[in-house]
């Protein structure tokens, strides 16, 4: 039977993805070949609600088998496509159709008229980057992602900060007006302080299902500044979790703040139960610092391109 083709709805086709993703990650034995359930959460709740704004019935599509979802199609950015299958139904689901339907809702149209769509593919995927040679695409110049994991088997680096640090969870809301502050310097260390926007976003971050304030970890400096950060997803389920975000600003770098974080998010996720965390990275820093933490295993997300 072939699955029918639906776009995304009401809320309730919300909830009904968050399950359909964690079925996925534990017939994938928890490798991230698909968007983990943390991944769309905050998609959703930050990157969709406080930067991109897009209709989600305009964006998402599922493909159902007897109102079971058994695949969808989602952006990320704005000219970008990412493929969730069921591998259970893997022979099911047509790939091809799921391109034609990319092309035609997601592509990002330039100045001069043409189409471009960004499309990402576990890079051991050799069959679907066969399709998508076929189809006019290449590997884009843009850097794969290092999905990367680590079992909590092995032990925990003891990274305490720096003499004059403290680390622990992130305040009340009082607090959350440093707690952004910290990201946009992080995030946009040479872009003019004039541009920071507020810290109101923040709390969409904080209606994610998934978050906890006490796995929203901060390292804080001897006067009282929030100088590092890591947040953790723990998911019960899978008994993952998930680091997403982790960052420290550019005047309290080189002082081994992202490792006492990350050590400190690792304790309280075993203590809950997890035994598997993962995290993604880009830059050669952002290798070095998850690698020393252990998280020396990853898969590969590739980027591929084409312009039409």
């Amino acid at each position: 039977m072939k699955p029918t083709q639906r776009p995304y709805q009401t809320e309730e086709d919300y909830w009904c993805i968050r399950e359909f993703l964690r079925e996925v990650s534990l017939h994938n034995n928890r490798h991230d070949f698909s968007w983990s359930l943390l991944r769309w959460d905050y998609w959703r709740w930050h990157v969709n609600e406080n930067i991109f704004h897009m209709k989600l019935e305009d964006v998402v599509t599922l493909w159902e088998l007897n109102g079971q979802i058994v695949a969808m199609l989602n952006p990320d950015g704005d000219n970008e496509a990412f493929f969730q299958i069921h591998p259970a139904f893997q022979d099911q689901v047509s790939m091809s159709e799921m391109l034609d339907v990319a092309e035609a809702k997601l592509p990002k149209t330039k100045d001069e008229g043409k189409k471009e769509l960004i499309v990402w593919v576990n890079a051991a995927d050799e069959a679907t980057k066969g399709l998508f040679t076929e189809r006019g695409y290449v590997r884009s110049k843009f850097l794969a992602e290092h999905m990367r994991r680590r079992f909590f088997s092995q032990p925990i680096p003891d990274s305490a900060p720096k003499s004059g640090y403290s680390v622990r969870a992130l305040g009340d809301e009082n607090e959350l007006p440093a707690r952004s502050w910290l990201s946009w310097k992080v995030f946009h260390p040479d872009e003019p302080d004039e541009k920071y926007q507020g810290w109101e976003w923040y709390r969409n971050v904080q209606r994610v299902p998934l978050y906890r304030r006490d796995l929203d970890i901060v390292a804080v400096a001897e006067d009282g500044e929030l100088a590092a950060f890591c947040t953790v997803w723990f998911d019960d389920v899978t008994r993952t979790a998930v680091f997403e975000p982790v960052g420290t600003h550019p005047n309290h770098q080189k002082r081994g703040l992202g490792k006492a974080v990350m050590s400190e998010g690792l304790r309280r996720a075993e203590r809950l139960g997890a035994t598997l965390a993962t995290v993604s990275s880009y830059g050669t820093a952002a290798h070095a610092l998850y690698e020393s933490m252990g998280f020396t295993e990853f898969d590969l997300l590739e980027p591929w391109i084409k312009e039409w």
